[in-house]
Protein backbone atom coordinates (compact mmCIF):
# COMPACT_ATOMS: atom_id res chain seq x y z
CA UNK A 1 0.00 0.00 0.00
CA UNK A 2 1.38 3.28 -1.20
CA UNK A 3 2.86 5.31 2.37
CA UNK A 4 1.99 8.78 0.69
CA UNK A 5 -1.66 7.90 -0.09
CA UNK A 6 -2.43 10.93 2.85
CA UNK A 7 -1.45 13.58 0.70
CA UNK A 8 -3.94 13.14 -1.90
CA UNK A 9 -7.03 13.62 0.15
CA UNK A 10 -8.87 16.96 -0.41
CA UNK A 11 -11.88 18.92 0.67
CA UNK A 12 -15.44 19.01 -1.33
CA UNK A 13 -15.15 22.45 -1.24
CA UNK A 14 -11.33 22.89 -2.41
CA UNK A 15 -11.19 24.66 -5.92
CA UNK A 16 -10.66 22.38 -8.93
CA UNK A 17 -7.38 24.88 -9.74
CA UNK A 18 -5.60 23.44 -5.81
CA UNK A 19 -7.12 20.00 -6.39
CA UNK A 20 -5.41 20.26 -10.21
CA UNK A 21 -2.28 21.34 -8.29
CA UNK A 22 -2.33 18.28 -5.78
CA UNK A 23 -2.83 16.04 -8.58
CA UNK A 24 0.09 17.22 -10.37
CA UNK A 25 2.65 17.02 -7.11
CA UNK A 26 2.16 13.25 -6.51
CA UNK A 27 2.31 10.81 -8.82
CA UNK A 28 -1.07 9.08 -8.74
CA UNK A 29 -3.21 10.79 -11.44
CA UNK A 30 -6.17 11.18 -8.62
CA UNK A 31 -7.44 12.66 -6.14
CA UNK A 32 -9.58 11.24 -3.19
CA UNK A 33 -12.58 13.58 -1.71
CA UNK A 34 -13.05 12.99 1.40
CA UNK A 35 -15.27 14.90 4.72
CA UNK A 36 -13.71 15.87 8.35
CA UNK A 37 -13.65 12.25 8.90
CA UNK A 38 -11.86 11.20 6.16
CA UNK A 39 -14.79 9.23 4.68
CA UNK A 40 -14.78 9.16 1.35
CA UNK A 41 -17.10 11.45 -0.82
CA UNK A 42 -15.78 10.99 -4.17
CA UNK A 43 -12.37 10.67 -6.52
CA UNK A 44 -10.78 13.75 -8.82
CA UNK A 45 -8.80 11.89 -11.64
CA UNK A 46 -6.86 14.43 -14.51
CA UNK A 47 -9.27 13.12 -16.82
CA UNK A 48 -12.45 14.05 -14.76
CA UNK A 49 -10.87 17.82 -14.51
CA UNK A 50 -10.09 17.89 -18.43
CA UNK A 51 -13.34 16.71 -19.32
CA UNK A 52 -15.27 19.10 -17.35
CA UNK A 53 -12.83 21.95 -18.64
CA UNK A 54 -13.90 21.11 -22.17
CA UNK A 55 -17.45 21.22 -21.13
CA UNK A 56 -17.26 25.09 -20.17
CA UNK A 57 -16.53 24.39 -15.80
CA UNK A 58 -14.24 27.15 -13.88
CA UNK A 59 -11.17 26.53 -12.11
CA UNK A 60 -12.31 28.04 -9.58
CA UNK A 61 -15.50 25.99 -9.38
CA UNK A 62 -15.54 23.24 -6.26
CA UNK A 63 -14.22 20.47 -6.90
CA UNK A 64 -17.40 18.55 -6.05
CA UNK A 65 -18.80 19.57 -8.68
CA UNK A 66 -16.60 17.47 -10.65
CA UNK A 67 -16.21 14.68 -8.57
CA UNK A 68 -17.18 10.95 -9.49
CA UNK A 69 -19.04 10.28 -6.54
CA UNK A 70 -19.35 6.45 -6.98
CA UNK A 71 -16.30 5.25 -7.32
CA UNK A 72 -14.21 1.41 -7.31
CA UNK A 73 -13.14 1.31 -3.77
CA UNK A 74 -11.38 -1.89 -2.10
CA UNK A 75 -11.90 -3.19 1.73
CA UNK A 76 -9.42 -3.57 3.73
CA UNK A 77 -10.27 -7.57 3.85
CA UNK A 78 -9.64 -8.20 -0.11
CA UNK A 79 -6.87 -9.64 -0.73
CA UNK A 80 -3.89 -8.94 -2.98
CA UNK A 81 -5.01 -11.13 -5.73
CA UNK A 82 -8.57 -9.85 -5.46
CA UNK A 83 -7.69 -6.29 -5.40
CA UNK A 84 -5.37 -7.11 -8.63
CA UNK A 85 -8.56 -8.68 -10.64
CA UNK A 86 -10.38 -5.78 -9.59
CA UNK A 87 -8.59 -3.69 -11.21
CA UNK A 88 -7.91 -5.15 -13.95
CA UNK A 89 -11.56 -5.61 -14.79
CA UNK A 90 -12.06 -2.04 -14.53
CA UNK A 91 -8.83 -0.92 -16.03
CA UNK A 92 -7.70 1.41 -12.98
CA UNK A 93 -3.96 2.26 -12.24
CA UNK A 94 -5.05 2.69 -8.40
CA UNK A 95 -7.94 2.16 -6.06
CA UNK A 96 -8.62 3.44 -2.60
CA UNK A 97 -9.03 1.38 0.01
CA UNK A 98 -11.80 1.68 2.58
CA UNK A 99 -12.60 1.02 6.54
CA UNK A 100 -16.39 1.43 7.33
CA UNK A 101 -16.13 4.18 4.30
CA UNK A 102 -13.06 5.67 6.22
CA UNK A 103 -10.05 5.74 3.64
CA UNK A 104 -6.84 4.24 5.08
CA UNK A 105 -4.54 3.75 2.34
CA UNK A 106 -4.03 3.35 -1.67
CA UNK A 107 -3.78 0.29 -3.99
CA UNK A 108 -1.17 0.58 -6.69
CA UNK A 109 -1.05 -1.52 -9.97
CA UNK A 110 2.69 -0.64 -9.85
CA UNK A 111 3.03 -1.65 -5.83
CA UNK A 112 0.80 -4.65 -5.95
CA UNK A 113 2.77 -6.02 -8.56
CA UNK A 114 6.04 -5.85 -7.58
CA UNK A 115 5.32 -6.84 -3.80
CA UNK A 116 7.24 -9.70 -3.00
CA UNK A 117 5.94 -12.85 -1.53
CA UNK A 118 7.42 -15.11 1.62
CA UNK A 119 7.68 -18.29 2.32
CA UNK A 120 8.04 -18.10 6.14
CA UNK A 121 5.79 -19.67 8.11
CA UNK A 122 4.06 -17.29 10.59
CA UNK A 123 3.04 -19.18 13.73
CA UNK A 124 0.04 -17.02 15.48
CA UNK A 125 -0.90 -18.11 19.45
CA UNK A 126 -4.45 -18.41 19.65
CA UNK A 127 -5.30 -21.04 22.55
CA UNK A 128 -5.75 -18.39 25.58
CA UNK A 129 -8.45 -18.14 27.75
CA UNK A 130 -9.14 -14.62 27.69
CA UNK A 131 -9.81 -14.79 31.28
CA UNK A 132 -9.42 -10.98 31.80
CA UNK A 133 -12.12 -10.62 29.46
CA UNK A 134 -14.73 -12.41 31.25
CA UNK A 135 -18.02 -12.80 30.10
CA UNK A 136 -16.97 -12.24 26.96
CA UNK A 137 -15.23 -14.77 26.56
CA UNK A 138 -17.21 -17.55 28.59
CA UNK A 139 -18.66 -19.23 25.30
CA UNK A 140 -15.99 -17.63 22.88
CA UNK A 141 -12.19 -17.77 22.29
CA UNK A 142 -10.76 -14.24 23.25
CA UNK A 143 -8.96 -14.04 19.36
CA UNK A 144 -12.54 -14.62 17.74
CA UNK A 145 -14.04 -11.20 19.47
CA UNK A 146 -15.19 -8.86 17.15
CA UNK A 147 -13.36 -5.74 16.86
CA UNK A 148 -14.83 -3.85 14.07
CA UNK A 149 -16.67 -6.24 11.57
CA UNK A 150 -14.16 -8.90 11.67
CA UNK A 151 -12.74 -11.28 14.77
CA UNK A 152 -9.15 -10.28 16.31
CA UNK A 153 -7.78 -12.93 14.80
CA UNK A 154 -9.10 -12.61 11.30
CA UNK A 155 -7.79 -8.87 10.98
CA UNK A 156 -4.57 -10.40 12.00
CA UNK A 157 -3.83 -12.62 9.72
CA UNK A 158 -5.09 -9.85 6.82
CA UNK A 159 -2.07 -7.63 7.68
CA UNK A 160 0.23 -10.42 7.45
CA UNK A 161 -1.59 -11.36 3.70
CA UNK A 162 -1.44 -7.84 3.00
CA UNK A 163 2.60 -7.86 3.72
CA UNK A 164 2.92 -11.09 1.58
CA UNK A 165 3.28 -14.15 3.85
CA UNK A 166 1.06 -16.93 2.89
CA UNK A 167 1.64 -19.94 5.65
CA UNK A 168 0.20 -19.60 8.48
CA UNK A 169 0.11 -21.99 11.80
CA UNK A 170 -2.11 -21.46 14.26
CA UNK A 171 -2.19 -22.65 18.00
CA UNK A 172 -5.37 -24.12 19.75
CA UNK A 173 -6.29 -24.98 22.92
CA UNK A 174 -9.86 -23.29 24.41
CA UNK A 175 -12.64 -23.92 22.21
CA UNK A 176 -10.66 -25.10 19.39
CA UNK A 177 -13.47 -25.89 16.75
CA UNK A 178 -14.92 -22.78 17.05
CA UNK A 179 -11.31 -21.01 15.81
CA UNK A 180 -11.11 -23.32 12.82
CA UNK A 181 -14.81 -23.02 11.69
CA UNK A 182 -14.70 -19.18 11.93
CA UNK A 183 -11.06 -18.74 10.32
CA UNK A 184 -11.52 -22.02 8.07
CA UNK A 185 -8.05 -23.37 6.23
CA UNK A 186 -7.31 -19.78 4.45
CA UNK A 187 -8.18 -20.86 0.72
CA UNK A 188 -10.99 -17.75 0.83
CA UNK A 189 -7.55 -15.55 1.07
CA UNK A 190 -5.67 -17.48 -0.93
CA UNK A 191 -3.11 -18.81 1.75
CA UNK A 192 -2.77 -21.95 3.15
CA UNK A 193 -3.60 -22.41 7.67
CA UNK A 194 -2.96 -25.21 9.29
CA UNK A 195 -3.88 -25.57 12.86
CA UNK A 196 -1.99 -26.93 16.05
CA UNK A 197 -3.57 -28.03 19.09
CA UNK A 198 -1.95 -28.22 22.37
CA UNK A 199 -3.64 -30.87 24.98
CA UNK A 200 -2.50 -28.74 27.96
CA UNK A 201 -0.76 -24.83 27.80
CA UNK A 202 2.71 -25.15 26.87
CA UNK A 203 3.65 -21.48 26.61
CA UNK A 204 4.50 -19.16 23.19
CA UNK A 205 7.75 -21.17 23.67
CA UNK A 206 6.67 -24.79 24.34
CA UNK A 207 3.90 -24.30 21.42
CA UNK A 208 6.66 -23.97 18.80
CA UNK A 209 7.90 -27.57 19.77
CA UNK A 210 4.36 -28.77 18.46
CA UNK A 211 5.23 -26.91 14.89
CA UNK A 212 6.37 -30.14 12.16
CA UNK A 213 9.74 -31.11 11.18
CA UNK A 214 9.05 -30.53 7.76
CA UNK A 215 9.27 -26.79 8.32
CA UNK A 216 11.23 -25.09 5.48
CA UNK A 217 14.32 -23.48 6.78
CA UNK A 218 13.54 -19.68 7.03
CA UNK A 219 13.15 -17.71 10.46
CA UNK A 220 9.32 -18.71 11.24
CA UNK A 221 7.46 -15.35 12.74
CA UNK A 222 5.82 -16.02 16.01
CA UNK A 223 2.98 -13.50 17.33
CA UNK A 224 0.10 -13.61 19.63
CA UNK A 225 -3.37 -13.69 18.00
CA UNK A 226 -5.09 -11.22 20.10
CA UNK A 227 -2.44 -8.18 19.19
CA UNK A 228 -3.44 -5.43 16.64
CA UNK A 229 -0.15 -3.48 15.41
CA UNK A 230 0.83 -1.80 11.99
CA UNK A 231 4.23 -3.21 12.74
CA UNK A 232 6.01 -3.46 9.44
CA UNK A 233 6.81 -7.20 9.46
CA UNK A 234 9.09 -7.22 6.41
CA UNK A 235 11.31 -4.82 8.32
CA UNK A 236 11.18 -7.35 11.09
CA UNK A 237 12.57 -10.38 9.09
CA UNK A 238 14.74 -7.93 6.91
CA UNK A 239 16.62 -6.64 10.65
CA UNK A 240 16.38 -10.69 11.84
CA UNK A 241 18.61 -11.56 8.70
CA UNK A 242 20.75 -8.88 8.58
CA UNK A 243 21.81 -8.75 12.19
CA UNK A 244 22.33 -12.91 11.76
CA UNK A 245 20.55 -12.91 14.68
CA UNK A 246 19.10 -16.71 16.45
CA UNK A 247 15.72 -15.06 17.92
CA UNK A 248 14.90 -11.82 17.68
CA UNK A 249 12.17 -10.20 19.92
CA UNK A 250 9.80 -7.26 19.17
CA UNK A 251 9.59 -4.51 21.61
CA UNK A 252 8.14 -0.93 22.86
CA UNK A 253 9.04 1.62 24.93
CA UNK A 254 7.00 1.66 27.74
CA UNK A 255 7.08 5.05 29.95
CA UNK A 256 6.04 5.42 33.44
CA UNK A 257 6.06 8.63 35.83
CA UNK A 258 6.18 7.93 39.58
CA UNK A 259 3.71 10.04 41.47
CA UNK A 260 5.81 10.84 44.16
CA UNK A 261 8.79 12.88 44.65
CA UNK A 262 11.18 10.10 44.23
CA UNK A 263 14.35 10.42 47.50
CA UNK A 264 17.90 9.05 46.81
CA UNK A 265 20.03 8.51 49.56
CA UNK A 266 23.41 7.58 50.52
CA UNK A 267 24.49 5.93 54.69
CA UNK A 268 20.84 8.14 55.13
CA UNK A 269 21.74 10.87 54.06
CA UNK A 270 19.67 12.67 50.98
CA UNK A 271 22.11 12.96 48.25
CA UNK A 272 19.42 13.86 45.44
CA UNK A 273 15.33 14.53 45.06
CA UNK A 274 13.70 13.81 42.10
CA UNK A 275 10.20 15.44 41.79
CA UNK A 276 7.71 12.63 39.86
CA UNK A 277 10.88 11.12 37.66
CA UNK A 278 9.97 9.65 34.02
CA UNK A 279 11.16 6.31 33.41
CA UNK A 280 11.33 4.26 30.27
CA UNK A 281 11.39 0.55 29.33
CA UNK A 282 11.36 -1.61 26.81
CA UNK A 283 8.84 -4.17 26.95
CA UNK A 284 7.81 -7.57 25.32
CA UNK A 285 5.28 -6.69 22.26
CA UNK A 286 4.77 -10.62 21.80
CA UNK A 287 6.30 -10.86 18.51
CA UNK A 288 9.02 -12.46 17.30
CA UNK A 289 11.47 -14.26 14.85
CA UNK A 290 12.74 -17.69 15.58
CA UNK A 291 15.22 -19.74 13.08
CA UNK A 292 14.30 -23.19 12.42
CA UNK A 293 17.30 -24.49 14.19
CA UNK A 294 16.18 -23.03 17.79
CA UNK A 295 12.63 -24.50 16.99
CA UNK A 296 13.77 -27.96 16.78
CA UNK A 297 16.07 -27.31 20.14
CA UNK A 298 12.67 -27.22 21.39
CA UNK A 299 10.99 -30.23 23.86
CA UNK A 300 7.60 -31.44 22.57
CA UNK A 301 5.09 -31.07 25.25
CA UNK A 302 7.26 -29.33 27.83
CA UNK A 303 5.99 -25.77 28.72
CA UNK A 304 8.35 -23.40 27.91
CA UNK A 305 7.52 -19.51 27.96
CA UNK A 306 9.34 -17.29 25.46
CA UNK A 307 11.12 -15.22 27.88
CA UNK A 308 12.98 -18.36 29.04
CA UNK A 309 13.90 -19.28 25.80
CA UNK A 310 15.53 -15.89 24.80
CA UNK A 311 17.48 -15.77 27.97
CA UNK A 312 18.71 -19.08 27.08
CA UNK A 313 20.63 -16.69 24.35
CA UNK A 314 21.32 -13.79 26.30
CA UNK A 315 24.65 -12.42 25.04
CA UNK A 316 24.80 -14.68 22.26
CA UNK A 317 22.54 -14.37 19.09
CA UNK A 318 19.42 -13.05 20.46
CA UNK A 319 18.23 -9.25 19.13
CA UNK A 320 15.38 -6.79 19.97
CA UNK A 321 13.32 -4.90 17.39
CA UNK A 322 12.45 -1.96 18.59
CA UNK A 323 9.29 -0.15 17.36
CA UNK A 324 7.05 2.78 16.93
CA UNK A 325 4.22 2.03 15.03
CA UNK A 326 0.73 1.49 16.60
CA UNK A 327 0.23 -1.81 19.20
CA UNK A 328 -2.31 -2.81 21.27
CA UNK A 329 -2.24 -6.12 23.16
CA UNK A 330 -5.80 -6.82 23.79
CA UNK A 331 -5.41 -8.23 27.25
CA UNK A 332 -7.81 -6.50 29.47
CA UNK A 333 -11.80 -4.62 28.75
CA UNK A 334 -10.22 -1.28 28.77
CA UNK A 335 -7.82 -3.22 26.05
CA UNK A 336 -11.03 -3.93 24.34
CA UNK A 337 -12.92 -0.89 24.53
CA UNK A 338 -10.27 0.94 23.03
CA UNK A 339 -9.45 -1.90 20.01
CA UNK A 340 -12.92 -0.68 18.87
CA UNK A 341 -12.19 3.03 18.44
CA UNK A 342 -9.12 2.50 16.78
CA UNK A 343 -10.35 -0.03 14.50
CA UNK A 344 -11.80 2.62 13.21
CA UNK A 345 -9.18 4.72 11.26
CA UNK A 346 -6.68 1.77 11.25
CA UNK A 347 -5.16 0.54 8.33
CA UNK A 348 -5.89 -3.28 9.56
Amino acid sequence: MSHNWEKILVSSSDTIRSVLRTIDQQAFKLALVVDREDKLLGTVSDGDIRRAILSDASLKDEVATVMNTNPTTADTSMTRESILSLMERRELHSIPVLNNQVVVGLETLHGLLHKPQYENPVFLMAGGFGTRLKPLTDNCPKPLLKVGERPILETVILSFIRSGFTNFYISTHYLPEMIQNTIGDGSRWGVKIQYIHEDTPLGTGGALGLLPEDLPDLPVIVMNGDVLTKINFEEVLAFHNSKQSNATMCVREFEYQVPFGVIEAKDLKITDIVEKPTYRFHVNAGIYVINKSLISQVKKEEYLDMPTLFESHIGNDAHVYPFHEYWLDIGRMDDFKRAQVDILTLSL
